[in-house]
Protein backbone atom coordinates (compact mmCIF):
# COMPACT_ATOMS: atom_id res chain seq x y z
CA UNK A 1 0.00 0.00 0.00
CA UNK A 2 1.44 3.54 -0.80
CA UNK A 3 1.66 5.63 1.87
CA UNK A 4 1.77 9.73 0.90
CA UNK A 5 1.25 13.00 2.07
CA UNK A 6 -1.87 12.45 0.24
CA UNK A 7 -3.29 9.53 2.69
CA UNK A 8 -6.40 10.43 4.55
CA UNK A 9 -5.70 8.79 7.95
CA UNK A 10 -8.93 7.21 10.01
CA UNK A 11 -7.99 7.16 13.53
CA UNK A 12 -9.01 3.58 15.36
CA UNK A 13 -9.18 4.27 19.01
CA UNK A 14 -9.67 1.98 21.97
CA UNK A 15 -7.76 -0.30 24.39
CA UNK A 16 -6.42 -2.78 24.30
CA UNK A 17 -6.18 -2.93 20.39
CA UNK A 18 -4.82 -6.66 20.11
CA UNK A 19 -8.33 -7.64 19.23
CA UNK A 20 -8.89 -4.68 16.53
CA UNK A 21 -9.83 -6.43 13.47
CA UNK A 22 -11.30 -3.38 11.21
CA UNK A 23 -7.20 -2.60 9.70
CA UNK A 24 -7.63 -5.89 8.33
CA UNK A 25 -10.59 -5.40 6.45
CA UNK A 26 -10.56 -1.96 5.45
CA UNK A 27 -6.77 -1.54 4.53
CA UNK A 28 -7.06 -4.50 2.16
CA UNK A 29 -10.36 -2.92 0.50
CA UNK A 30 -8.29 0.75 0.23
CA UNK A 31 -5.36 -0.87 -1.39
CA UNK A 32 -7.60 -3.14 -3.96
CA UNK A 33 -9.92 -0.15 -4.64
CA UNK A 34 -6.94 2.49 -5.09
CA UNK A 35 -8.09 4.93 -2.21
CA UNK A 36 -5.89 6.53 -0.44
CA UNK A 37 -6.64 5.71 2.92
CA UNK A 38 -5.75 3.99 5.93
CA UNK A 39 -6.70 2.35 9.12
CA UNK A 40 -4.33 3.12 11.72
CA UNK A 41 -4.83 1.45 15.70
CA UNK A 42 -4.27 3.72 18.57
CA UNK A 43 -4.04 2.49 21.84
CA UNK A 44 -5.75 5.04 23.85
CA UNK A 45 -6.81 3.76 27.65
CA UNK A 46 -9.55 6.13 29.37
CA UNK A 47 -7.53 8.25 31.12
CA UNK A 48 -6.13 10.23 28.19
CA UNK A 49 -8.70 9.84 25.80
CA UNK A 50 -10.65 12.68 25.94
CA UNK A 51 -7.53 14.64 25.18
CA UNK A 52 -6.32 12.36 22.66
CA UNK A 53 -9.39 12.69 20.64
CA UNK A 54 -9.79 16.12 20.14
CA UNK A 55 -6.19 16.48 19.39
CA UNK A 56 -6.31 13.74 16.72
CA UNK A 57 -9.25 15.75 14.55
CA UNK A 58 -6.02 19.08 14.92
CA UNK A 59 -4.72 16.84 12.15
CA UNK A 60 -5.46 17.67 8.90
CA UNK A 61 -5.31 14.54 6.89
CA UNK A 62 -7.36 12.62 9.92
CA UNK A 63 -11.04 12.24 8.32
CA UNK A 64 -12.20 10.38 11.14
CA UNK A 65 -12.32 8.07 14.06
CA UNK A 66 -13.49 4.59 14.66
CA UNK A 67 -14.01 4.40 18.76
CA UNK A 68 -14.09 1.51 20.29
CA UNK A 69 -14.01 -0.21 23.79
CA UNK A 70 -13.86 1.34 26.30
CA UNK A 71 -14.47 4.84 24.61
CA UNK A 72 -18.21 4.28 22.88
CA UNK A 73 -20.18 6.21 25.94
CA UNK A 74 -17.72 8.70 27.02
CA UNK A 75 -17.48 9.53 23.70
CA UNK A 76 -21.02 11.34 23.70
CA UNK A 77 -19.96 13.78 25.96
CA UNK A 78 -17.13 14.72 23.72
CA UNK A 79 -18.69 15.81 20.11
CA UNK A 80 -20.68 18.65 19.00
CA UNK A 81 -23.37 17.34 17.58
CA UNK A 82 -25.03 13.64 17.54
CA UNK A 83 -27.10 11.58 15.48
CA UNK A 84 -30.78 10.12 17.62
CA UNK A 85 -29.41 7.08 17.22
CA UNK A 86 -26.61 7.83 18.98
CA UNK A 87 -28.62 9.51 21.24
CA UNK A 88 -30.71 6.70 21.95
CA UNK A 89 -28.11 4.29 22.16
CA UNK A 90 -26.08 6.25 24.63
CA UNK A 91 -22.49 5.72 22.77
CA UNK A 92 -20.94 6.56 20.00
CA UNK A 93 -18.58 4.76 17.70
CA UNK A 94 -17.78 6.94 14.90
CA UNK A 95 -16.87 10.49 15.04
CA UNK A 96 -15.75 13.17 11.69
CA UNK A 97 -15.35 17.01 11.49
CA UNK A 98 -18.21 18.63 9.97
CA UNK A 99 -18.26 21.19 7.52
CA UNK A 100 -17.81 24.15 9.99
CA UNK A 101 -14.76 22.16 12.06
CA UNK A 102 -17.04 20.79 14.72
CA UNK A 103 -16.86 17.25 15.75
CA UNK A 104 -19.75 15.07 14.22
CA UNK A 105 -20.46 11.47 16.10
CA UNK A 106 -22.91 8.38 15.00
CA UNK A 107 -23.53 4.92 15.72
CA UNK A 108 -23.25 1.53 13.37
CA UNK A 109 -22.84 -0.96 15.49
CA UNK A 110 -26.54 -1.98 16.13
CA UNK A 111 -27.43 -1.25 12.03
CA UNK A 112 -24.73 -3.35 11.34
CA UNK A 113 -25.75 -6.34 14.05
CA UNK A 114 -29.36 -6.23 12.41
CA UNK A 115 -28.31 -5.72 8.89
CA UNK A 116 -26.32 -9.41 10.04
CA UNK A 117 -29.38 -10.96 11.54
CA UNK A 118 -31.53 -10.03 8.65
CA UNK A 119 -29.03 -11.75 5.92
CA UNK A 120 -29.24 -15.15 8.22
CA UNK A 121 -32.75 -15.19 7.58
CA UNK A 122 -33.58 -13.51 11.47
CA UNK A 123 -36.65 -10.90 11.29
CA UNK A 124 -36.94 -8.70 14.26
CA UNK A 125 -40.15 -7.68 13.62
CA UNK A 126 -42.57 -9.05 16.48
CA UNK A 127 -40.17 -10.76 18.17
CA UNK A 128 -38.41 -10.96 22.14
CA UNK A 129 -34.53 -10.18 22.55
CA UNK A 130 -32.36 -10.46 25.25
CA UNK A 131 -28.67 -8.15 25.21
CA UNK A 132 -26.53 -8.87 27.83
CA UNK A 133 -24.32 -5.43 28.41
CA UNK A 134 -25.09 -2.25 28.10
CA UNK A 135 -22.28 -0.85 27.41
CA UNK A 136 -21.22 1.20 24.09
CA UNK A 137 -22.20 -1.99 21.65
CA UNK A 138 -24.68 -3.42 23.83
CA UNK A 139 -26.66 -0.04 24.27
CA UNK A 140 -26.51 0.43 19.92
CA UNK A 141 -27.66 -2.70 19.04
CA UNK A 142 -30.64 -2.29 21.46
CA UNK A 143 -31.20 0.89 19.49
CA UNK A 144 -31.21 -0.99 16.55
CA UNK A 145 -33.62 -3.86 17.48
CA UNK A 146 -35.91 -1.24 18.67
CA UNK A 147 -36.05 0.47 15.64
CA UNK A 148 -36.21 -2.81 13.71
CA UNK A 149 -39.51 -3.68 15.60
CA UNK A 150 -38.86 -6.18 18.25
CA UNK A 151 -41.89 -6.23 20.63
CA UNK A 152 -40.08 -7.38 23.65
CA UNK A 153 -36.15 -6.53 24.83
CA UNK A 154 -34.95 -7.59 27.81
CA UNK A 155 -31.50 -6.15 29.04
CA UNK A 156 -28.99 -7.04 31.30
CA UNK A 157 -25.29 -5.80 33.05
CA UNK A 158 -23.25 -6.48 35.83
CA UNK A 159 -24.31 -2.70 36.09
CA UNK A 160 -27.80 -2.03 36.77
CA UNK A 161 -27.40 1.56 36.72
CA UNK A 162 -26.85 1.17 33.03
CA UNK A 163 -29.14 -1.01 31.95
CA UNK A 164 -31.85 0.76 33.28
CA UNK A 165 -30.43 3.95 31.73
CA UNK A 166 -30.76 2.12 28.61
CA UNK A 167 -34.54 1.10 29.36
CA UNK A 168 -35.22 4.83 30.38
CA UNK A 169 -34.02 5.91 26.83
CA UNK A 170 -35.82 2.91 24.84
CA UNK A 171 -39.03 3.87 26.56
CA UNK A 172 -38.86 7.28 26.33
CA UNK A 173 -38.32 6.62 22.15
CA UNK A 174 -40.35 3.54 21.66
CA UNK A 175 -43.54 3.70 24.06
CA UNK A 176 -45.09 0.53 22.93
CA UNK A 177 -41.82 -1.95 23.59
CA UNK A 178 -41.88 -3.79 26.26
CA UNK A 179 -38.77 -3.35 28.18
CA UNK A 180 -37.43 -5.66 30.92
CA UNK A 181 -34.30 -5.21 33.03
CA UNK A 182 -32.48 -7.53 36.04
CA UNK A 183 -32.32 -10.63 34.41
CA UNK A 184 -30.05 -12.46 31.91
CA UNK A 185 -31.83 -15.98 32.16
CA UNK A 186 -32.06 -17.03 28.26
CA UNK A 187 -35.02 -18.72 28.32
CA UNK A 188 -38.17 -17.97 26.17
CA UNK A 189 -36.41 -15.47 23.91
CA UNK A 190 -35.84 -15.32 20.08
CA UNK A 191 -32.41 -13.43 20.22
CA UNK A 192 -29.76 -13.68 22.36
CA UNK A 193 -26.98 -11.24 22.18
CA UNK A 194 -23.45 -11.25 24.54
CA UNK A 195 -22.79 -7.84 23.90
CA UNK A 196 -20.21 -8.10 26.79
CA UNK A 197 -16.15 -8.67 26.76
CA UNK A 198 -16.58 -11.78 28.14
CA UNK A 199 -14.61 -13.91 25.78
CA UNK A 200 -12.02 -11.40 25.03
CA UNK A 201 -9.74 -13.61 27.27
CA UNK A 202 -9.48 -16.90 28.37
CA UNK A 203 -11.30 -18.68 31.49
CA UNK A 204 -13.83 -15.85 30.98
CA UNK A 205 -17.40 -16.53 32.46
CA UNK A 206 -20.21 -17.18 29.75
CA UNK A 207 -22.47 -14.05 29.76
CA UNK A 208 -25.47 -16.76 30.56
CA UNK A 209 -26.79 -20.14 31.47
CA UNK A 210 -25.83 -21.85 27.87
CA UNK A 211 -27.98 -24.47 28.70
CA UNK A 212 -31.17 -22.36 29.11
CA UNK A 213 -30.71 -21.12 25.71
CA UNK A 214 -33.60 -23.03 23.17
CA UNK A 215 -31.88 -24.51 20.17
CA UNK A 216 -34.53 -22.55 17.67
CA UNK A 217 -32.83 -19.38 19.74
CA UNK A 218 -30.71 -17.33 17.13
CA UNK A 219 -27.71 -16.26 19.48
CA UNK A 220 -25.45 -13.21 18.42
CA UNK A 221 -22.04 -12.45 19.60
CA UNK A 222 -19.82 -8.52 20.02
CA UNK A 223 -16.23 -10.30 20.75
CA UNK A 224 -13.64 -10.09 18.38
CA UNK A 225 -10.84 -12.43 19.95
CA UNK A 226 -11.82 -15.48 18.05
CA UNK A 227 -14.29 -16.32 15.07
CA UNK A 228 -16.17 -18.98 17.49
CA UNK A 229 -15.72 -17.93 20.93
CA UNK A 230 -16.58 -20.46 23.37
CA UNK A 231 -20.14 -18.88 23.89
CA UNK A 232 -20.91 -19.74 20.44
CA UNK A 233 -19.11 -22.98 20.54
CA UNK A 234 -21.46 -23.58 23.16
CA UNK A 235 -24.89 -22.37 21.56
CA UNK A 236 -23.62 -24.32 18.34
CA UNK A 237 -23.56 -27.27 20.11
CA UNK A 238 -27.50 -26.55 21.84
CA UNK A 239 -28.23 -25.97 17.65
CA UNK A 240 -28.60 -22.61 18.27
CA UNK A 241 -28.15 -20.32 14.67
CA UNK A 242 -24.79 -17.97 15.40
CA UNK A 243 -23.47 -14.86 14.23
CA UNK A 244 -20.00 -14.06 14.74
CA UNK A 245 -18.58 -10.87 15.96
CA UNK A 246 -17.12 -9.93 12.94
CA UNK A 247 -20.37 -9.94 10.88
CA UNK A 248 -21.83 -6.50 12.09
CA UNK A 249 -18.31 -5.32 11.39
CA UNK A 250 -19.02 -6.04 7.81
CA UNK A 251 -22.32 -5.10 7.74
CA UNK A 252 -21.37 -1.93 9.46
CA UNK A 253 -18.54 -0.63 7.30
CA UNK A 254 -20.11 0.02 3.85
CA UNK A 255 -21.93 2.53 6.14
CA UNK A 256 -19.21 4.37 7.28
CA UNK A 257 -17.31 4.22 4.10
CA UNK A 258 -20.16 6.51 3.18
CA UNK A 259 -20.17 8.75 6.32
CA UNK A 260 -16.22 9.52 5.79
CA UNK A 261 -16.63 10.10 2.30
CA UNK A 262 -15.23 7.66 0.63
CA UNK A 263 -15.75 5.34 -1.93
CA UNK A 264 -18.36 2.73 -0.67
CA UNK A 265 -18.86 -1.25 -1.21
CA UNK A 266 -20.29 -4.21 -0.04
CA UNK A 267 -20.00 -6.85 2.91
CA UNK A 268 -19.86 -9.57 0.33
CA UNK A 269 -16.45 -7.52 -1.49
CA UNK A 270 -15.10 -6.75 1.77
CA UNK A 271 -15.13 -10.72 2.58
CA UNK A 272 -13.52 -11.20 -0.26
CA UNK A 273 -10.42 -9.18 0.48
CA UNK A 274 -10.24 -8.89 4.16
CA UNK A 275 -7.20 -10.29 5.53
CA UNK A 276 -8.56 -10.97 9.22
CA UNK A 277 -6.37 -12.92 11.06
CA UNK A 278 -6.75 -14.11 15.23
Amino acid sequence: MLINGQTQVIAHIGFPTHTFKSPMIYNPYFEAAGVNALVVPFSSQAAVYPDFLRSVFTCENVIGALVTMPHKVTTIGLVDRLTPTALVAGSCNAVRRGTDGKLEGDMFDGEGFVRGVRRKGFAPEGKSALVVGSGGVGSAIAASLAAAGVARLALFDLNSASADALAGRLREHYPALTVETGSNDPVGFDLVVNATPMGMNANDPMPMDVARIAPETFVGEVVLQSETTAFLAAAKERGCKVQVGTDMLFEQIPVYLEYFGLPSTTAEHLREVAQIRY
